[in-house]
């Protein structure tokens, strides 16, 4: 991909709903680069991965939160948004980088599956579309990210000027605080959730019930995302949405079906 000569059209989307402020941010970036336009749900969509919307019908509707931007309020998921986005907004001229973010909470190791942050840039790199997702290491609405910003930008412009990989996209996360060491490109930890429910009643003594859980890193790699964000560096690991399980073709091969 060659350097671009004008304005870049940029799609910001995110799974935390239009008015948190992790996409603001993202926002005030890469509107520094080019000509953004910002689909994103109208309300939470945390933890939604790939989902999409089939039985029902979906509302998109433009809104006007910031000064001079282009942005839209959609009913669905993450990935509702860059699907209309695709094809009501852009008509099939694609975008030329697709973000996602900036995600209040971290998305390394496993929990890239499970989020609809990455789940939307995924669909923007299934759609062909150059996508990064962003995350920071704070739940808070009162988050700081002026310290991610510069890397913001430095990704940004390098997916740009570069391009990326076929089927590839970048899962980007951020620690907490200022006085970060800079960006390591690692490898996705094999960590995983230890999770339980917390079972309660309700007033008429019915269960239900909340998930609860504690993160376990089995990995001692210093090449890993989770080694990177516990040591202060900005972690960026690049992802597939192949889920072949190449190496097991041998084997499965080696097996003898008696049908």
């Amino acid at each position: 991909m060659k350097k671009q000569q004008s304005r870049p059209n940029i799609l910001v989307v995110n799974d935390d709903g239009i008015t948190a402020p992790g996409i603001k941010n993202l926002i005030e970036v890469v509107e520094e680069i080019g000509n953004v336009v910002v689909v994103a749900p109208d309300g939470p969509q945390s933890g939604m991965g790939h989902a999409i919307t089939i039985g029902k019908p979906l509302r998109f509707d433009r809104v006007d939160l910031y000064p001079g931007v282009e942005m839209y309020k959609c009913s669905g998921t993450p990935v509702d948004c860059v699907k209309l986005a695709v094809n009501k907004i852009f008509k099939g001229k694609k975008p030329d980088l697709c973000v996602s973010g900036v995600n209040h909470g971290l998305n390394n190791s496993i929990n890239v599956i499970y989020s609809g942050t990455m789940s939307a840039a995924v669909e923007g790199a299934i759609e062909g579309i150059p996508s990064i997702g962003f995350s920071l290491d704070d739940f808070s609405q009162e988050a700081d990210f002026s310290h991610c910003k510069k890397f913001i930008k430095a990704i940004s412009l390098q997916v740009l000027e570069h391009g990326l990989p076929p089927a590839t996209l970048l899962n980007v996360n951020f620690p907490k605080g200022d006085g970060l060491k800079g960006i390591k490109i690692c490898r996705q930890a094999n960590a995983k959730w230890a999770e339980e429910f917390d079972e309660r009643k309700d007033p008429y003594e019915r269960p239900y019930y909340w998930l609860t859980g504690v993160f376990q890193n089995n990995d001692k790699g210093e090449d890993t995302d989770v080694w990177a964000l516990e040591n202060g560096f900005v972690s960026v690991v690049p992802v597939q949405f192949d889920l072949t399980a190449h190496h097991a073709i041998p084997v499965l091969n080696t097996w003898t079906f008696d049908v």
